[in-house]
């Protein structure tokens, strides 16, 4: 669950970013040398002063970000649904990043350009009616934003990125929805504000005509330009399984794009193996057990704040709960606890979810629907430290204390399934974690083995 990927060149070095809704730290950052292999290096958002997400419901919080690096500074846009658009600054990727300046409070999806000595802001806002908003520009410093585009009539015109190139503006934007209509379309003109004519090749990518196809919903796409000139696209995507459902969230695809003869770009179906950009450079393969030494790796992550917690070779939790996302169809994951409604979580969103918790001897499997919990099953277990376990296939979630105890479809978790139940939009990813509840709960150890 990497949507809305941005990314920046600096150098021979690649920094990306991505949306992360209601989880604490906000906007994950990676840094690649071959755009293939990242590795996180912390959050952007990472003090409740940059980011307060009290009262932030599920698939809320911070919405599609964009990061740009000028003159020696890296700059991030983005969204605080229901409070407005942000921008902070950091001379280093890794942060520490500034306290935001607000922008403004009408749209989503802003992004920044550091074009011909000015600096574009590009969000989308209000259009015609609340399903087809238009795309807004202005200098970021001066001016009103005013309507540049307003897309090609699919809904939610979004995600909009402006690039200059041989003295073309290409106006780059999502529409459809970010769903299985998504698509990227693009449009340019020769000067920065418009007006932008739309490529008389139709969408940049969508795979809406590709319904077999393993990879859907592509869309929200970002360029980069590499050294020896060729450009590459970050964007998001979805694997869906059967019944066309998906439960791992909308993830980041990388894909080339191709400048034909008549300046417009042209990208082909985005494929689960593409070759390599540049010569590889790997890192380390992560370790199977994390140990909590010395605080949170990067990769974990609350729900709208911290609760009490501390990290010293073993966690310690309590009313609280942390997560990780859920990075493959086929995985084993297990923990070592301590504490009475302990236990360990796969979670979709605030009303969708299943666990193994322990309570006065016994470990009961819960899920719960809609808000609505049930108990699936139950077993007693010695007093001390309680191993919990939960094997992922693509299809179900088998939760194991010593024996198997039961299992859970992952059509629970998938945002088809959610929207099914609720009528609401899901944007986020299954996350899996460690919960505590009242009382102190103590993990040894959590483990997160792929298959």
């Amino acid at each position: 669950m990497y949507p809305d990927p941005t990314i920046c060149r600096v150098g021979r070095d690649f920094y990306l970013a991505c949306s992360s809704f209601e989880y604490f730290p906000g906007v994950p950052i990676f840094h690649s040398r071959d755009l293939v292999h990242w590795r996180q290096l912390g959050h952007v958002l990472t003090r409740r002063s940059q980011l307060d997400l009290t009262g932030c419901a599920s698939s809320g919080g911070i919405y599609a970000p964009t990061l740009r690096h000028h003159e020696g500074t890296f700059h991030l846009v983005t969204t605080l649904v229901g409070r407005g658009n942000l921008l902070v600054t950091a001379r280093d990727a890794r942060g520490p990043w500034s306290e935001p300046q607000w922008l403004d409070a009408e749209g989503v999806d802003p992004s920044l350009a550091f074009l011909d000595g000015r600096t574009i802001y590009t969000r989308n806002g209000p259009g015609s009616d609340p399903d087809h908003p238009f795309v807004y520009q202005r200098e970021l410093t001066r001016g009103r934003p005013r309507v540049v585009w307003r897309g090609l009539g699919g809904v939610w015109p979004e995600g909009p990125h402006l690039y200059l190139r041989d003295g073309w503006y290409y106006l780059v934007t999502a529409e459809g929805g970010t769903s299985y209509d998504h698509g990227v379309v693009v449009a340019r003109s020769r000067r920065p504000f418009g007006p932008f004519t739309p490529s008389p090749h139709g969408p940049l990518l969508t795979h809406r005509d590709r319904p077999r196809h393993p990879v859907q919903a592509t869309g929200h796409a970002d360029l980069v330009d590499l050294e020896d000139g060729t450009t590459w696209a970050v964007l998001l995507g979805i694997r869906p399984g059967r019944g066309r459902r998906h439960h791992l969230g909308r993830e980041t695809f990388l894909a080339p794009v191709e400048w034909g003869a008549d300046g417009w770009p042209r990208m082909s179906p985005v494929e689960l193996r593409v070759r390599a950009p540049l010569p590889l450079h790997p890192h380390p393969a992560p370790p199977v057990r994390t140990v909590f030494t010395g605080g949170l790796p990067p990769e974990w992550v609350f729900v709208r704040e911290p609760g009490a917690w501390s990290a010293n070779g073993t966690l310690r939790l309590r009313g609280t709960a942390v997560y990780r996302r859920q990075q493959h169809f086929d995985l084993t994951a297990r923990t070592r606890v301590t504490g009475d409604g302990a236990g360990i979580c796969v979670r979709a969103s605030d009303e969708f979810h299943a666990a193994l918790v322990l309570a006065r001897g016994e470990v009961h499997l819960v899920r719960t629907s809609r808000g609505r919990a049930v108990t699936l099953a139950r077993t007693s277990v010695e007093p001390g430290p309680v191993t919990l376990e939960v094997r992922a296939t693509a299809d179900r979630y088998v939760f194991a204390c010593g024996a198997a105890l039961g299992s859970v479809s992952t059509r629970l978790f998938s945002a088809e399934s959610i929207y099914a139940a609720t009528g609401r939009h899901h944007f986020t990813g299954a996350m899996i974690g460690l919960v505590a509840g009242e009382s102190p709960a103590e993990f040894d150890w959590f483990d997160y083995e792929a298959s």
